[in-house]
């Protein structure tokens, strides 16, 4: 994600890493929105959204994967877009934790 990038293609390479983990199916919603005044507002991140990120959005990226009757897992990051890039504001590991 950076300045100038189209919502669509973000939610579309998102969902490309998780078509080739084998779960393509599995991702139904879009993969997340704008954060300001309101939680959910614009941009949006979908698969056919022509909008374009511009630096200083700050935006929610939330992959979710679900198998229905087993289990299901969104794992939501809050990121800042930049003129070159983006920055994760959360700074909590990925990594999974059993008990």
């Amino acid at each position: 994600m950076r300045d100038g990038a189209v919502c669509g293609a973000v939610d579309l390479k998102a969902r490309g890493l998780i078509a080739r983990a084998g779960y393509g199916n599995r991702f139904g919603h879009g993969l997340g929105h704008g954060v300001g005044r309101e939680v959910h507002e614009e941009p949006r991140l979908g698969p056919r959204l022509k909008d374009k990120l511009k630096a200083g959005m700050l935006v929610t990226v939330e992959p979710g994967v679900y198998l229905p009757g087993r289990l299901g897992v969104r794992v939501e990051d809050l990121l800042v877009v930049t003129p070159r890039g983006s920055e994760n504001l959360y700074r909590t590991t990925k990594e999974l934790i059993t008990v």
